[in-house]
C-alpha cells in the first residue's frame, strides 16, 4: 500500500515547509470547510467516523496493516502492543458512544446543527447551539497516538477544519487515520491537514497559529507555555500538561485467586502502550491486612509482566533509555542486597520489565517502559498522604476493590482531586466520554448561542 501525497507530512523528508506554504494550506482548509463540511449533519459524520473505525477493527484493512507493518519501527511498539491500542481506540467509535458523548457535553445529540432545548431547557423557554471553532490547530505530542487521533474526531465532531502538527517521527498513526478518513469521504478529507516538523519552529507555527480559532496542544509544561505565549489572543488555548497515575490494591482482593487476578489486570495496565501514556501506573499501593501481602503481591506482578512479554513484548528501547533502567535497577539491587525493606525482580538478559517493592509508602516516578513501584500503606488515607507532593498532576487512579468500598473511596479520591477513578486493568483504556484532566474534552472545543424565547 502507497499513500498518496494528499497532506503535508506525506512530502518526502527532504521537502522544506515555508511559512508561506503553511499559510496557504491554512487558507485551503478554511475554503473546504465552508463548502464540503460546515453544513454536514452530526449524525452522519458521527456515523462515517463508526464506520472508518470498524474498519480499523478489521484484520485486513489496509491502513490497520500498514500500522502493524510500520509501526514497531517507527513508532517503538511492538505489534502486539500496537493492535492493543488501535483495538481500544477504535473500539470505542460506535454510534452509541458518539451519541453519549454529544448528549454528555453538550446536552442534546443536534446541539451543533440546530437551536434546541434539553428538558430542563424547555422548562424555562430556552434553547441553545453549540459552534465549533472554523479553524483548529492541534500540536500533537509524540509519545502516544490515541490523543492525536482522539483530537481529530473531535474536530470532525465539530465540523472545524483542522491542521495537526505531528511531533517529528510521530506522525505516522495520525497520517493513516487521516487517510482513511480521505479515503471514506474526500470531501472531509479535503478539510484535514498533517505536518511534522520539529518543535519550537517560531516561523513556521507563527504562520499556523496566526490563523486559528482554537489551538489545542498536549506537552510537557514548558513546551505549553512556550506555545501559549505565540498564540493570537484572539485564539482559544487548551493545553494538557504531562501527568502522573498510580493504582490501589484494596485489602479485600488480596486473598487467593483475587489476587492473582488483581496482578494480571495491573500487569495490563503497566504494558498498555508500555507504560509511556499519562494513564499508566507509577506505583501500586497495596492495602496492608489482606492474606497476600504487598511484598507477595509485588512477586505476584512480576509473574504476570513476565507471562505478558512473552505474549505482547515491550519495544526495542534506544541505548540510553535502557541504561537509564539498567542504573536504576542497579541502584535498588544494591539497595535490596543490604535491606528487606526492598526487593527486585526484573526480566532476564534484558531490561523489558522491573517490579520494585519498597516499604517507604512515598511516590515515585516511574522511568517508565514496564518498570513499576509496588508499596504497601495502611490504607487509601496513607497513600494518598504519601502521594501528596504530586496532588494536582494525577490524571487516573485504577481500583481494585470491593462493590461495596468502591463508591467510598471513589469520592474520597474526588475530593483529594483525581480526575478519573477506574477499574483496575482499564487505566489506559479510557470510554470515548471521558473528561480530559477533568475538563470536557468535547465542550471545551465550542462556543454557545442561547436564546430566550
Amino acid at each position: 500500500m502507497t499513500l498518496p501525497n494528499y497532506f503535508l507530512a506525506d512530502l518526502p523528508a527532504e521537502a522544506r515547509l515555508t511559512p508561506a506554504l503553511i499559510g496557504e494550506a491554512c487558507q485551503t482548509l478554511k475554503h473546504n470547510r465552508e463548502v464540503y463540511l460546515a453544513n454536514r449533519a452530526t449524525r452522519d459524520l458521527a456515523r462515517l467516523l463508526s464506520a472508518v473505525a470498524e474498519n480499523w477493527l478489521q484484520a485486513d484493512d489496509p491502513f490497520r496493516r500498514r500500522a502493524l507493518e510500520l509501526g514497531p519501527a517507527q513508532l517503538g511498539f511492538s505489534r502486539p502492543t500496537l493492535a492493543r491500542g488501535l483495538d481500544a481506540f477504535f473500539g470505542q467509535l460506535t454510534p452509541a458512544h458518539l451519541d453519549a458523548l454529544l448528549v454528555q457535553e453538550l446536552g442534546h445529540a443536534h446541539r451543533l446543527d440546530e437551536l434546541c432545548a434539553a428538558s430542563a431547557e424547555q422548562e424555562h423557554r430556552r434553547a441553545a447551539l453549540a459552534r465549533g471553532p472554523e479553524f483548529l490547530v492541534h500540536v500533537a505530542a509524540g509519545n502516544l497516538p490515541n490523543p492525536a487521533l482522539a483530537s481529530l474526531v473531535l474536530g470532525v465532531l465539530t465540523r472545524s477544519a483542522q491542521f495537526m502538527k505531528c511531533a517529528t517521527g510521530a506522525a505516522l498513526l495520525p497520517r493513516l487515520f487521516a487517510h482513511s478518513l480521505y479515503d471514506a469521504d474526500r470531501k472531509l478529507g479535503a478539510c484535514l491537514e498533517l505536518a511534522e516538523w520539529p518543535g519550537g519552529n517560531a516561523d513556521l507555527e507563527e504562520a499556523l497559529f496566526r490563523e486559528a480559532d482554537c489551538v489545542t496542544a498536549t506537552g510537557a509544561a514548558e513546551t505549553l507555555a512556550a506555545i501559549r505565549r505565540r498564540v493570537p489572543d484572539q485564539a482559544r488555548f487548551l493545553g494538557y500538561g504531562h501527568r502522573l497515575s498510580f493504582a490501589f490494591v484494596a485489602r479485600e482482593n488480596l486473598h487467593g485467586f483475587h489476587a492473582k487476578k488483581a496482578a494480571a489486570r495491573a500487569a495490563a495496565d503497566v504494558t498498555a502502550w508500555d507504560q509511556l501514556g499519562c494513564l499508566s501506573p507509577h506505583v501500586i499501593y497495596v492495602e496492608h491486612g489482606g492474606s497476600v501481602t504487598a511484598e507477595a503481591f509485588a512477586g505476584l506482578l512480576a509473574g504476570e509482566l513476565e507471562r505478558l512479554e512473552q505474549a505482547e513484548p515491550r519495544g526495542a528501547l534506544p541505548a540510553e533509555q535502557a541504561a537509564v533502567i539498567a542504573s536504576r535497577r542497579g541502584f535498588y539491587e544494591v539497595r535490596a542486597a543490604h535491606s528487606e525493606e526492598t526487593r527486585l525482580w526484573s526480566s532476564r538478559a534484558s531490561t523489558a520489565w522491573t517490579v520494585v517493592y519498597e516499604t517507604d509508602p512515598r511516590f515515585q516516578a516511574s522511568c517508565l517502559n514496564r518498570f513499576v513501584y509496588v508499596k504497601g500503606v495502611n490504607d487509601l488515607t496513607q497513600a494518598l498522604q504519601s502521594a501528596d507532593g504530586v496532588r494536582g498532576e494525577i490524571s487516573t487512579v485504577g481500583l481494585a476493590v470491593s462493590d461495596e468500598r468502591a463508591r467510598d473511596l471513589a469520592t474520597v479520591l474526588a475530593r483529594w482531586g483525581v480526575p478519573r477513578v477506574c477499574p483496575l486493568g482499564q487505566m489506559q483504556n479510557p470510554p470515548l466520554t471521558w473528561r480530559h484532566d477533568g475538563r470536557p474534552s468535547l465542550g471545551d472545543l465550542v462556543t454557545w448561542t442561547d436564546w430566550e424565547t
